[in-house]
């Protein structure tokens, strides 16, 4: 079966300089389906209409809230309608990229923020994940890429603090051990952990903050949105069929081990 036969369900996927946008362009660009789910309903289905006109694939937008159950549920509902009415093909890959940050110091935090952050990133991540696995294994072919970050490796030390890192490093636990139950389905699930990255994530960052992040990468910049979709769709595709239990590093080698 050949990708084109497939539909990617992306997260987060409506912000003009985000992650989730450039990635939902490459995988119509590949010739798959794409689904864009995102806090905005609207905007996701006016993202998948232009999606659609531009590449000439079939996408579907919907509106989510990842950290919400019966939100993630009726998600999986309306994608799975469109599969059965024949106007999306089979979920064949779900790239979890929805995710939000927080400068803030430890002792400056409290258990909203933390679990906050928790929710949207590591809870989200879970919860798409067992919606939309079961259309896959059924399938019998499915990719799942979550979205890590290197602040989950080093500590911190980009820009989000403890809360970030530690809902980060949950979703590499996460990822190696689904990895390995699921295996036998033939799913596979990897993690990318991007460096710095030129989108919006780093909400009230200044341009001085913003040039010591690049200092510190031996590259000297940050990377593209469309060097980070490369990746995610790469491991979605026929050749990365015996990776599994991964993270894939992007980080410019600000973090190399």
């Amino acid at each position: 079966m050949s990708s084109i036969q497939r539909t990617a369900i992306l997260t987060g996927a409506t912000s003009e300089k985000g992650i989730g946008l450039a990635t939902a362009r490459r995988y119509a660009r590949e010739g798959w389906g794409v689904v864009i789910l995102d806090l905005d309903g609207e905007k996701s289905a006016k993202t998948a209409q232009d999606i659609a006109n531009e590449f000439n694939v079939p996408a579907f937008g919907y509106q989510i809230d990842v950290a919400d159950e019966t939100s993630v549920d009726a998600a999986q509902s309306a994608v799975a309608a469109e599969v059965a009415a024949g106007r999306l093909p089979v979920v064949g890959a779900l790239a979890n990229i929805a995710g939000i940050t927080s400068p803030v110091p430890f002792l400056e935090t409290d258990l909203a923020l933390w679990n906050n952050v928790m929710a949207v990133n590591a809870t989200g991540t879970y919860l798409v994940t067992k919606a939309f696995l079961p259309a896959m294994i059924e399938a019998g072919w499915g990719r799942i890429v979550n979205m890590s970050s290197v602040s989950a490796q080093r500590g911190g030390g980009v820009f989000g603090r403890v809360p970030y890192s530690s809902a980060k490093a949950a979703i590499l636990g996460f990822t190696k051990a689904l990895a390995r139950e699921i295996a036998p389905t033939g799913i596979t699930v990897n993690a990318i952990t991007p460096g710095a990255v030129d989108t919006n994530i780093r909400v009230g960052s200044t341009d001085e903050q913003e040039a010591a992040i690049a200092r510190d990468i031996p590259l000297g910049r940050t990377a593209s949105t469309e060097e980070i979709a490369s990746v995610i769709t790469w491991l979605s595709s026929d050749g990365a069929s015996y990776l599994t239990g991964t993270t894939v590093d992007i980080n410019g080698g600000s973090h190399i081990h």
